[in-house]
This record gives structure tokens, C-alpha cells and sequence, in this order.
């Protein structure tokens, strides 16, 4: 029956196989089967005239529904392949805006390296040393912090899902609540450590920060020069104007002198022609008026004297000061070649410590 429901539609065509099928059956049964077969012949002639006007027509509808369902399908694609498309161009567009950004940061660090590796030569080397070392400090506490971070979360994960576990699986709930009690002392604890550590790197930020206000405090050694070079420019201008209002000072001082022994010789020569005629009219005034005169030759001669006594207690003193000021230009000299000579020592010194800590590091 199986065979012959297969000849359906093929108008009575027989092919060699179910010829050979056929045969290997027992006459009985071929018998009967033909009998059958007679009867099932005609049923099928006159269902397949009924089925040959309603095949197509099914045909035609499976044909479009299946159709239609692979225009779904392949719209279906489309619509994923263009938001993955979408998605994919604007994680693109966030990688290329990611890369800009990290290309600009590490421009950055190579200039802050570079000013680094300058400042490593200049005359803070010792400075920058340490504080190369406590940044280093600071990234390694900060590495440890982030892994300490991912281990609690991890153990933190665990210890979830084994209370999950404990949870769901019932039991001994005593022993559950034990565990529980356990995991929540050793999350405090390992929380309480974190703590620790993030106050350790604040200290040490805190210690970073205050090196670096006193490296931006202290003076460096051109600094130093140049505040130095000023200080003595400006001294120089100010002992330049004291002498010259000095000078000016004695100038006057001479000039109001010699107005004064002036003024007292024209004083004293008008006195002497206003009284000469009328001194010289009896031998008693004329006596009288010499004697006068004698006094006063006295009096400028004692004068003379004591302005010469004066010029030369002056010029000892000119002399004096000026030893003095030449031993004073010895020890100036003396003392800016001791400086030179301390600031090649700290230079010489400074390199043998920068060798040293390189040798200990």
C-alpha cells in the first residue's frame, strides 16, 4: 500500500523497482493486491481529477506564503544588519574620539617628561629624585589599591554566591548563618584595610604636594645669581649717589667757609680804611691802631693755623679711609672668589650624591 500510495498523480506507471517489489511478493497476495489495486485505481482516477483542479491553486499559495516568509526573513536580516551596521559605526566613532583623546594625552606626557628629564639635569636633581621616587610610591600604592579593589569584589562575588547557594539549598541553616556571619566579619575587615590604604595615599599626596610648594618655594641657583648681580648693581647706584650728595655736602660747606673768611676780611679791610686817617691824626691812636692791628694779624694767623691743623687732620683721615677702602676691595675680591669656589664645590657635590642614590637605587 505504501508503494502504490507513491504512484499517485502518475497515471498508472509502474517503475522497475516496484515491478521487482511486486514480484517478490506471494501469489496470494498478488492476487488480492491486484484486486485492490483494481479499486484503488479507480478511486484514484476519479480523485485525481478532483485533486488536479485544487493542486494548483494550494501550489500557487504555498508558493507565495513561502515567499513571503522569506521576505520577511531576509528583511527580517536586514533590519539586524543595519543596527548592527549603525552600532558598529558609532562604536567607531567613539574609538576614533577615544584615540584622539589618548593621542593628545600622550603628547602631553612626553612633554611632561621631557620638562621632567630637563629638570633631572638642572640643580634640583637631588629634589627630584625624591620626589620621582614618592610619585613612584604613589602609583604602586594606587596598583595595589585597584587590585586589592578587584580581589574584594571577586571574594565579594563568591561569598554572594555561596550565601545564594546556602540560601537555596536549605539545610542546616545554623551553619548557614554561621558562614554568613563569618563572610560579613572578613568583608569588614578587608573594607576597613582598604580604608587603611586610602588614607596612607592621601598622606602621601599630601607629602607630594607639600615637596612640591617647596621645590616652586626654593630659589635656584641662577635665581640666586640674579638676585645677587641686582643686589650689588643696586648697592653700587646707591653708594655712587651718597658720594655725590656727599661731595655736594662739602663743597657747600667749603664754599660757605670761604664766603665767611671772606666777609670777615672785607669786614675787617673796611674797618681799617674807615679808622686809618683818623688813627694816624696823633702819635697815641696811631700807637693804639697798630696795636689793634697786630691783634688782628695775631687772631688770622692763629686761624690760619688752626685750618691748617684741620686740612691736615682732613687729609690723615683721607688717608686712613683710604687703606681702609683698599683692604675692604682685598677681602670683596677674596670673598667673590671663596663664592665661586663654594659653587663649583656644591655643583661637584651635588653630582657625587646624584651618583651615589643612583648607585643605592
Amino acid at each position: 500500500m505504501s508503494n502504490m500510495a507513491a504512484m499517485q498523480g502518475k497515471e498508472g506507471s509502474l517503475s522497475s523497482s516496484l515491478v521487482g517489489s511486486i514480484v517478490g511478493l506471494q501469489s496470494e497476495e498478488i492476487s488480492q493486491m491486484a484486486s485492490e489495486y483494481a479499486e484503488k485505481q479507480a478511486e484514484l482516477q476519479e480523485g485525481s481529477e478532483r485533486n488536479e483542479r485544487t493542486s494548483g491553486a494550494q501550489a500557487h499559495k504555498r508558493m507565495l506564503a513561502s515567499l513571503e516568509k522569506q521576505i520577511a526573513n531576509q528583511e527580517k536580516k536586514l533590519t539586524q544588519v543595519e543596527e548592527r551596521h549603525a552600532e558598529l559605526q558609532q562604536a567607531c566613532t567613539e574609538a576614533k574620539e577615544v584615540l584622539a583623546q589618548k593621542e593628545d594625552y600622550g603628547q602631553k606626557i612626553k612633554e611632561e617628561m621631557q620638562t621632567l628629564t630637563e629638570l633631572e639635569k638642572g640643580e634640583n636633581a637631588s629634589i627630584y629624585q625624591k620626589l620621582r621616587y614618592l610619585v613612584a610610591m604613589n602609583e604602586n600604592l594606587k596598583k595595589q589599591e585597584h587590585q586589592f579593589k578587584a580581589q574584594c569584589k571577586e571574594e565579594l562575588e563568591k561569598l554572594k554566591n555561596n550565601i545564594k547557594n546556602l540560601k537555596e539549598g536549605g539545610g542546616e541553616e545554623n551553619e548557614d548563618e554561621e558562614r554568613a556571619r563569618v563572610i560579613e566579619q572578613q568583608y569588614e575587615a578587608d573594607k576597613q584595610k582598604l580604608q587603611k590604604i586610602r588614607l596612607a595615599l592621601a598622606k602621601k599626596n599630601r607629602e607630594i604636594a607639600v615637596l612640591e610648594r617647596k621645590i616652586d618655594e626654593v630659589p635656584s641657583r641662577a635665581e640666586l645669581s640674579q638676585y645677587q648681580r641686582r643686589f650689588v648693581e643696586l648697592y653700587n647706584q646707591v653708594a655712587a649717589t651718597h658720594k655725590e650728595t656727599k661731595q655736594f655736602y662739602t663743597f657747600y660747606n667749603t664754599l660757605d667757609d670761604t664766603k665767611l673768611y671772606l666777609e670777615k676780611e672785607v669786614t675787617l679791610l673796611n674797618s681799617i680804611h674807615d679808622n686809618f686817617n683818623k688813627a694816624m691824626s696823633s702819635p697815641a691812636t696811631k700807637t693804639q691802631f697798630l696795636q689793634q692791628f697786630e691783634q688782628i694779624v695775631n687772631g688770622v694767623l692763629n686761624n690760619k693755623g688752626k685750618v691748617e691743623e684741620r686740612k691736615s687732620n682732613e687729609k690723615k683721615k683721607r688717608d686712613e679711609l683710604n687703606e681702609q677702602y683698599l683692604s675692604l676691595v682685598e677681602k670683596q675680591r677674596q670673598y667673590f672668589k671663596t663664592v665661586k669656589e663654594f659653587q663649583e664645590e656644591c655643583r661637584k657635590n651635588e653630582i657625587l650624591l646624584s651618583k651615589l642614590k643612583g648607585h643605592q637605587g
